[in-house]
């Protein structure tokens, strides 16, 4: 099968990108490199031994987007590109409205065109808003988002459905993700972020490795054991292979379907820092703030559906994905330190 990944350079796609070569699936990517690098392409061919046709566009511009389906004969589109920092969204709603929600609509328009009906969308667990339902499953209430990017992946959802309701031709798997973290590995990728990322396992890493003076807890008087947020952490490579079992969903009828992709199980800032802290064998310095607007208290996934419909479990545990976590900032850093 001929693979499409929009996005497919970033953090989510390149793992992805990986797992499909492993398995003997042919990819293309489609990425105007905002959050990457080419670099990532050349870790992924030196992971997989295997090449791949890369196309450095914007899918929001049509013309362009037609020229890759012109020339591939892509089979399915696994759609992973859009921005998603929540903190940003918050700052700058219009942008992420425009980027997430145009590329969507230009994609599926091309896809259309082009008679390919089957598409893979990467959503988030933000849709769910701040559930009464903890652990959350599918059939949830969605919609009561509450920062713009959730908003932005909900009407991504529900454009798709609309679409499917309108042409039963279609094949749509929604994928509702956790908190992806960790690195591949092989240490040859990984999340690429500076010195104020937005996610936490990130800034554990810079805070455990000096790069930053601490790091920041945001918020400890939520209704939760001690006061800090509860989040589902799942490794980034158990993200990518729920990718590639939902495939399967896509060689029968025509039909819609929805996944969460999580751990089950979840964990407090605490907690993480010092699962943290037990792997870098160093103490992590950190200081309580303010708490983040659009943060909710608690959000971890029941993911029995996609055990039961795509046999699909998780391999790594919390300390494991702090230890590819630690790996990767450490290779970061060694990298940093040679090319001065």
């Amino acid at each position: 099968m001929k693979v499409l990944l929009t996005g497919g350079a970033g953090y989510i796609g390149s793992h992805v990108a990986v797992e499909l070569l492993n398995v003997g699936h042919e990819i293309v990517i489609a990425d105007d490199l905002s959050n990457s690098s080419e670099t990532v392409l050349q870790g992924i061919r030196e992971i997989t031994g295997k090449d791949f046709p890369f196309y450095n566009i914007d899918i929001s511009r049509r013309e362009l987007l037609d020229t890759v389906f012109e020339r591939e004969n892509i089979d399915i589109v696994i759609h992973l590109a859009g921005y998603k920092a929540v903190n940003e969204a918050i700052r700058s709603p219009l942008k992420y409205y425009r980027n997430n929600i145009t590329a969507t609509v230009s994609l599926i328009e091309t896809m259309d065109k082009f008679e390919v009906h089957k598409i893979i969308l990467s959503s988030s667990a933000n849709v769910y808003g701040d559930s009464d339902t903890v652990p959350v499953n599918e059939g949830c209430d969605t919609g009561k988002c509450t920062n713009p990017y959730g908003r932005t992946k909900w009407i991504q959802e529900e454009l798709l459905k609309d679409v499917y309701t309108s042409d039963p031709r279609w094949h749509v798997v929604i994928l509702r993700y956790f908190n992806p973290a960790g690195a591949h590995p092989s240490g040859l990728i990984g999340e690429i972020y500076g010195v104020n990322p937005s996610n936490l396992m990130p800034s554990l890493a810079l805070a455990a490795d000096g790069k930053i003076r601490y790091f920041k807890v945001l918020g400890d008087c939520y209704d939760t054991p001690d006061g800090t947020c509860i989040r589902d952490y799942i490794h980034i490579t158990d993200l990518a292979k729920g990718h590639v079992a939902s495939l399967k969903r896509t060689s029968g009828s025509p039909d819609i379907s929805i996944y969460n992709l999580g751990t089950g199980t979840g964990y407090s800032v605490l907690e993480v820092i010092r699962a943290f802290e037990s792997v870098c064998g160093r103490s992590i310095p950190y200081k309580i703030e303010k708490a983040r607007a659009g943060d909710v208290a608690k959000m971890y996934a029941c993911c029995d559906k996609a055990a039961k419909e795509l046999g699909w479990q998780t391999e790594y545990n919390l300390q494991a994905i702090c230890e590819s976590a630690w790996n990767w900032q450490l290779i970061m850093t060694n990298q940093q330190n040679l090319s001065r």
